[in-house]
């Protein structure tokens, strides 16, 4: 299963290549080589290749925008879009840590992206809390998609047979000569304490007394 967040990176990719000429979609995977199979998704709704790096060991949010950046460096793509969080742990810094390293601008949560006439900037509407904000970044730069910039399409029973022949580069981690090593380690895991039964109280007055001397909350 690909990643929601990703599925919709991936579709809004699909999306500018169909406005702009010339445009080329390449998708970029980390973990074991049965990833495979979600880059193949990618390639039969329409994009032109991927890359798989491989890695049978969890990869932390730091290291994955290491990776990333390092094919960036090589590839030199105008745009890069990705979903916002993961679906595993939830975390929901890989994106904004990649801008980082790689020194370019960033439009997070996006749910609306135009691109400027000259292709050389982009409008992105983002989802903050209390409302919507629109901000103009010059390319190159990083975009994460929020749940409601698009809806992705099927692959079509022809996009998966032309998928089969698009090229699927894998690259062993350990080559890309990046640190991957985890920097978080869990030192402890504990369920919460057992919560008790509730009770039934006769009117307010035993509700007020219950609150004020028992639990302490007022």
């Amino acid at each position: 299963m690909v990643n929601p967040f990703d599925e919709i990176a991936i579709e809004e990719a699909l999306r500018i290549k169909e406005k702009v000429a010339g445009t080329e979609v390449v998708l970029v995977s980390i973990g074991p080589k049965t990833a495979q199979e979600q880059l193949r998704t990618g390639l039969a709704m329409g994009a032109d290749r991927a890359v798989l790096v491989v890695s049978d060991a969890p990869v932390e949010p730091l290291a994955v925008a290491r990776v990333l950046q390092k094919l960036i460096d090589g590839e030199k793509p105008d745009f890069v879009v990705m979903g916002k969080q993961a679906i595993d742990d939830d975390s929901n810094c890989a994106g904004q840590m990649l801008a980082e390293l790689l020194g370019w601008p960033q439009a997070t949560f996006a749910s609306k992206v135009e691109l400027g006439g000259d292709q050389k900037s982009a409008k992105v509407t983002r989802e903050v809390d209390g409302g919507l904000e629109t901000v103009n970044v010059p390319l190159p730069a990083v975009v994460t998609a929020d749940l409601r910039l698009n809806e992705p399409r099927y692959a079509s029973l022809p996009g998966i047979m032309k998928a089969r022949k698009k090229e699927l580069k894998e690259i062993a981690i350990a080559d890309l000569g990046v640190d991957v090593v985890p920097k978080v380690k869990i030192v402890k895991l504990e369920t919460p304490a057992k919560r008790t039964g509730g009770r039934k109280v006769a009117d307010v007055n035993e509700l007020v007394n219950v609150l004020h001397n028992e639990a302490k909350v007022i």
